[in-house]
């Protein structure tokens, strides 16, 4: 497992409110994907914390899930 600190999560929001978590190792190109993908033209990413590493990053995510928020999981 890889120690280096690659990955970004992060929420995107729509005004206030947060549409979806997720992780990314490009937060920039992740950010234009939701917006021309899914329809979120309006919508921006907000970075959750420091750049981490993916296994720290995936536990995070999988606490999101169990909080009921949409994920990648999805």
């Amino acid at each position: 497992m890889p120690t280096y600190r690659d990955t970004y999560r992060y929420y995107f929001k729509i005004g206030n409110k947060i549409v979806y978590a997720g992780l990314t190792n490009d937060i920039d190109r992740r950010e234009v994907e939701h917006q021309s993908k899914r329809g979120w033209g309006k919508g921006h990413i907000k970075q959750v914390g420091q750049r981490t590493r993916y296994d720290v990053a995936r536990e995070w995510e999988k606490g999101e899930e169990r909080r009921g928020m949409p994920t990648g999981k999805e």
